[in-house]
């Protein structure tokens, strides 16, 4: 019976091991949430890790595959405002504001918000940049001597 009293005790081990390693990675989960919350609330203010700093789930910014999409987009070199007149340029008939944020997607990489574009189109729209008819965006139309756009009063 000694045989069996070893096995119990071998098993109650393993068991008191098995819930330490339990909360040993409970806790480390919690710190590396803190840690995620920590690095996103650092990146809204520009804040970036250096090159080979730690990054989520514990890969070295070095070994991480690089993300094609963003890799080989560039940077934003168009501010929205530029980018909303350029969409709206683009299309001759006008264009709705999901067109509009379809060309910034796609033509231009941009991920834009739908409130945040909203405000560069009526922003444009009261500088007489822009037009909106039937829910359409147009760019003005400039009378024939090449003058200021109309305003349509």
């Amino acid at each position: 019976m000694a045989t069996l009293d070893e096995i119990t005790q071998e098993k109650q081990k393993l068991a008191e091991r098995l819930a330490r390693l339990d909360a040993d990675r409970a806790k480390l989960a919690q710190q590396l949430e803190e840690l995620e919350i920590a690095e996103r609330v650092l990146s809204r203010f520009g804040v970036r890790p250096a090159p080979g700093e730690r990054r989520r789930r514990g890969r070295s910014a070095a070994a991480s595959p690089a993300r094609p999409a963003r890799a080989a987009k560039p940077a934003n070199v168009l501010s929205l405002s530029d980018a909303t007149l350029r969409a709206v340029g683009a299309h001759s008939s006008g264009a709705t504001a999901a067109e509009v944020m379809t060309y910034l997607t796609h033509e231009l990489g941009m991920s834009v918000r739908p409130n945040h574009l909203g405000i560069a189109l009526q922003r444009h729209r009261r500088a007489g940049r822009l037009e909106n008819r039937d829910q359409r965006w147009f760019l003005p139309q400039t009378p024939a001597g090449g003058g200021a756009p109309t305003t349509g009063d």
